[in-house]
């Protein structure tokens, strides 16, 4: 039940996220509709809706295999398995947090695909077609530079695809998944990276308390005030969002 409350809070606001990053296809699309529906020029009012209604169903889509969502969720996962923490913080928390620094990375590519793609094709100077080819650019600058060389030739063997010359003849089809595959790898490096310390003191408290012959007190009881100091001295948040924002190039 739990689970479920956050993946529709995470979906809602995967939702808002999008319509955030892109505010002026949702909101300068309409100022247009009178004109084009007058002189019969570029996409009708409708088509409006369902481009906007379209991106909307897709975001949860989008963020989870398009966007650094998924590195950002997954290290934070892996800190709350470090500190072993129940509750704190709420995972609505880590989602909203990562939501927002996804956001915050992804601005500058959403605004780069609106002005390559959503401006023309809101101007009716091009079809969707023509419109999604023009946004495709932008998202590989973003995709491919992140993603391992590896991960590529694995998605091109399996697709039985001619290699390409350069970067821009990758399709899409093969550049997300690749970038999926990078990020996960990417993600549970950082991850094994922030819970070893945790797991270092979680060793030195259990063989203390062993060695003094307390086998009855769980070791949980004594490690975990101790991590959650360690972080708080060492300022882990601070860190830890440096560390994931320098990784994605910010």
């Amino acid at each position: 039940m739990a689970r479920g409350r956050i993946v529709s809070a995470a979906a809602f606001v995967a939702v808002a996220l999008v319509v955030g990053l892109l505010p002026d296809v949702v909101w300068a699309a309409p100022t247009g509709v009178p004109e084009v529906v007058q002189t019969g020029e570029g996409p009708s009012s409708t088509i409006h809706l369902v481009v906007v209604f379209a991106l909307a169903s897709l975001a949860p889509a989008i963020i989870l295999t398009g966007t650094c969502f998924t590195r950002f969720i997954i290290v934070f996962s892996f800190l709350k398995s470090g500190l072993g923490t129940q509750g704190a913080p709420p995972n609505q928390v880590l989602v909203g947090l990562a939501l927002f620094m996804t956001a915050f990375v992804m601005a500058p590519v959403a605004n780069e695909i609106y002005a390559d793609a959503g401006e023309p094709y809101f101007a009716g100077e091009v079809s969707e077609t023509e419109a999604i080819d023009l946004a495709a650019p932008a998202a590989k600058k973003f995709l491919l530079p992140r993603t391992r060389p590896e991960d590529l030739a694995l998605f091109y063997e399996y697709a039985r695809a001619e290699r390409p010359e350069t970067s821009a003849d990758v399709p899409l089809r093969i550049a997300v998944p690749a970038y999926v595959l990078s990020e996960l790898r990417t993600s549970f490096q950082m991850g094994l990276l922030v819970l070893l310390p945790f797991l270092v003191i979680d060793l030195v408290v259990a063989t203390v308390l062993s060695s003094l012959g307390m086998v009855m007190l769980p070791p949980t009881l004594v490690s975990l005030p101790l991590k959650l100091l360690v972080f708080v001295m060492a300022d882990g948040w601070h860190i830890l969002v440096t560390s994931l924002l320098g990784g994605v190039g910010i």
